[in-house]
């Protein structure tokens, strides 16, 4: 399987992000991607300030474009993350997940938010903003079962062992750590995670803006089951398409059976 990691910047201009986004994700199946996916907040700055003023229902506007995306290049694509409001006028960091004839297929709606104060480093607080969402969330593809998280919630091996009891050889993970967060962290939970659950992770940051509202980290990666990084960006707008041999994932879980007794296991812990 090959997945697109798109690593772009996001600006003020909703529609110049969408159509970024667009020509990326073109960029990706002429690469031969079977899936892409975008970072998180993708569609506006990330900013308490302008999440609410961002926020579209399911179905709207940059919904919409996601849907013609994939269906247009005929590819699965994860949307990143969007703020999503909804008929009470909550508003979530949700992911929007779609399959090649562009229908919706999965969304994820972030459940740890990003409630943080760092001396002498990040405050933020998604909380003033965002409702969290309460489900883990696994979809299904030709290829298999995927995962999927955003940001924050990758950091509660709960959630990604509760994906991986749903039977995700895979976990995409849209994610904006910043830096303080990111140099200390960022690849050290992406092979710790990949590690316990021995699946492919794969980090996909916004690209970094010195200039911008919230200063991403970058750094989108790909790990391996075993733990290994197969690829890691730096800190400018790009895409990759990793090819993911996804029997690395049975063989890597039948010669060290760390899933397998878990699982069998899983009525004691």
């Amino acid at each position: 399987m090959k997945i697109g990691l798109i690593q772009m910047a996001a600006g003020m201009d909703k529609q110049a992000n969408l159509e970024k986004a667009a020509a990326q994700v073109a960029a990706c199946k002429d690469q031969g991607a079977d899936l892409a996916a975008l970072p998180e907040i993708f569609n506006g700055p990330y900013s308490n300030d302008y999440f609410r003023q961002y926020a579209e229902p399911q179905g709207g506007r940059s919904w919409q474009a996601l849907s013609r995306m994939a269906a247009e290049q005929k590819i699965w694509l994860v949307g990143g993350s969007i703020p999503e409001i909804d008929e009470a006028g909550r508003v979530y960091n949700t992911s929007f997940v779609f399959d090649d004839q562009g229908r919706q297929v999965a969304r994820h709606r972030k459940v740890h938010l990003f409630d943080v104060d760092i001396e002498g480093g990040q405050y933020f607080k998604e909380s003033d903003t965002f409702t969290p969402g309460s489900q883990a969330t696994v979809f299904d593809t030709p290829w298999g079962k995927i995962g999927l998280c955003i940001c924050f919630d990758f950091r509660f091996p709960q959630l990604a062992w509760q994906m991986t009891k749903q039977g995700a050889r895979i976990i995409v993970v849209p994610a904006a750590f910043n830096m303080t967060t990111g140099p200390a962290h960022w690849e050290l939970l992406f092979r710790q995670r990949a590690v316990d659950n021995q699946c492919f992770t794969l980090g996909v940051a916004p690209a970094r803006d010195e200039g911008g509202l919230y200063v991403s980290y970058g750094n989108s990666i790909v790990v391996s089951p075993w733990g290994d990084a197969l690829w890691r960006a730096g800190a400018e707008e790009t895409f990759h398409v990793a090819e993911l041999d996804l029997g690395l994932v049975e063989k890597v879980r039948r010669e060290l059976p760390l899933v397998r007794s878990a699982l069998a296991s899983a009525s004691v812990f």
